[in-house]
């Protein structure tokens, strides 16, 4: 397996490409159901079908695109090409979704659902390609925990653009005229994101390449990846994950909002998330070399849930309130970059297990868990507040209460959920071994 040691400009490059393809995603996840609901006014629970369904519907595309990856051969490689073609459309789109125009409320409906379906299309043929371009960058274990490290400060710089930084900014572009904010912010993203998958595909190399031919049996090969025990649980961690993440992501603005009645905490939590990734992106490579995937993900994710636990005591102190927060957001941000080492460690583990490596075909269903949590955290949140009556201009003390218990409840659940799984991941203290293996087999010398 090729170990080839990355340069800092290949290593950034592949970190900041994540705001490529995460940066508009990340903004819609933050703010495109208070859009909807507070700008356009459109009723929450129709909104929450818009993004169940149009998320449900990426079941068969990402499959699509996986299985494309796979049989992909160009002179740019497997899945640098994707990058190149979609980049420009998917830029233009992220400016379309925050831009719903004053039709009626049907037809304002149906644009929603086309521009947030078009979104995860894109958002498919960006992420997946980008997912699987780590596993072929290089096979050593120690440089992939590099790339999952900037990788990570990507992810957190398109965080603190996509979450924390846009009230602001829309506040700063578009004064009381949250339309015109939005509009101009969905621009600046756009660009931001254009620029930065420029710079994933100029300076990223595919080293790694699978052998195996481009054609292949699909429903086999399926079967096999769900036979792919690291693959399964990688695919319900990040599953449970990204369901926490989104509805904590939908419902900080309301519960800073309503609950603690402090609006100006939105740009204290959702920074906090987000400054948290990066620092997580510098803090897990060591610990989780040291302790590994398994134990090193489940007690930081121990921690996590019992610091949730404690947060609805400290609401009227917010100081420590605002400590216990940001400490159970570090903990939790060191299994997402843990997760980005999975991911890339599934894809080692199929070939060891089947003798060929499906980059495109592992990463589509990865995607798919990603999404799949995106939108059943936004939509379950969005569902909520249909349920409890959720009007902006008169919350009742239903709907308060809803939006607190829901806040602390559903995360605790999820991290203890996603500390369970996390203890079957079968690939800690095998790394050597599968290397040495997959050498063999690829000398014909099994």
């Amino acid at each position: 397996m090729a170990n080839t040691k990355l340069s800092l400009t290949e290593r950034l490059s592949y970190g900041f490409g994540d705001m490529g393809t995460s940066l508009a995603y990340n903004t819609a996840s933050g703010f495109l159901l208070f859009y909807y609901t507070n700008v356009v006014h459109l009723p929450a629970a129709a909104i929450g079908v818009v993004f169940l369904v149009a998320r449900l519907l990426d079941a068969v595309i990402d499959m699509v695109v996986g299985v494309s990856i796979d049989r992909t051969r160009t002179r740019w490689g497997r899945t640098r090409p994707w990058f190149l073609f979609t980049m420009v459309p998917y830029a233009a789109v992220t400016v379309l979704l925050f831009n719903v125009p004053a039709w009626s409320q049907w037809a304002q409906l149906i644009y929603a659902f086309v521009t947030f379906k078009v979104l995860g299309i894109l958002s498919s043929t960006q992420g997946i390609p980008y997912t699987a371009l780590m596993p072929m960058m290089t096979g050593d274990t120690t440089e992939r925990l590099r790339l999952s490290g900037t990788r990570s400060i990507g992810t957190s710089t398109s965080v603190v653009l996509g979450t924390a930084a846009t009230m602001p900014l829309v506040g700063l572009f578009g004064g009381n005229d949250l339309q015109r904010g939005f509009t101009a912010v969905s621009i600046l993203f756009a660009g931001i994101g254009l620029i930065a998958s420029i710079a994933l595909f100029r300076n990223c190399r595919e080293r790694i390449n699978d052998s195996a031919p481009a054609r292949f049996p699909l429903l086999p090969a399926i079967g096999k990846m769900l036979q792919n025990r690291a693959w399964l649980v990688c695919f319900a961690s990040c599953l449970i994950y990204f369901v926490r993440f989104a509805l904590m992501m939908a419902a900080t603005p309301y519960f800073a909002i309503e609950v603690l009645r402090r609006p100006w905490m939105i740009s204290v939590m959702l920074p906090a998330v987000a400054g948290m990734l990066l620092l997580s992106s510098f803090v897990a490579p060591p610990i989780l070399a040291r302790t590994g995937i398994r134990k090193g993900c489940f007690a930081v994710l121990a921690v996590a849930s019992a610091l949730f636990a404690v947060l609805p005591l400290t609401e009227t102190i917010l100081p420590l309130f605002i400590a216990i927060y940001i400490v159970a957001c570090l903990a939790t941000s060191i299994t997402i970059t843990a997760a980005f080492t999975m991911i890339a460690g599934t894809v080692d583990y199929h070939e060891w297990q089947f003798g060929v490596r499906r980059e495109g075909l592992l990463s589509a269903g990865l995607s798919l868990a990603t999404k799949l949590g995106m939108a059943l955290g936004t939509a379950g949140f969005a569902f909520l507040l249909g349920a409890v009556g959720y009007s902006p201009e008169t919350v009742s003390d239903v709907a308060r209460s809803a939006i607190r218990w829901s806040y602390y409840g559903s995360a605790i659940l999820l991290m203890v959920a996603q500390a369970g799984v996390v203890l079957l991941w079968p690939m800690d203290g095998l790394h050597q071994r599968i290397r040495d293996d997959v050498a063999r087999a690829r000398l014909g010398t099994t």
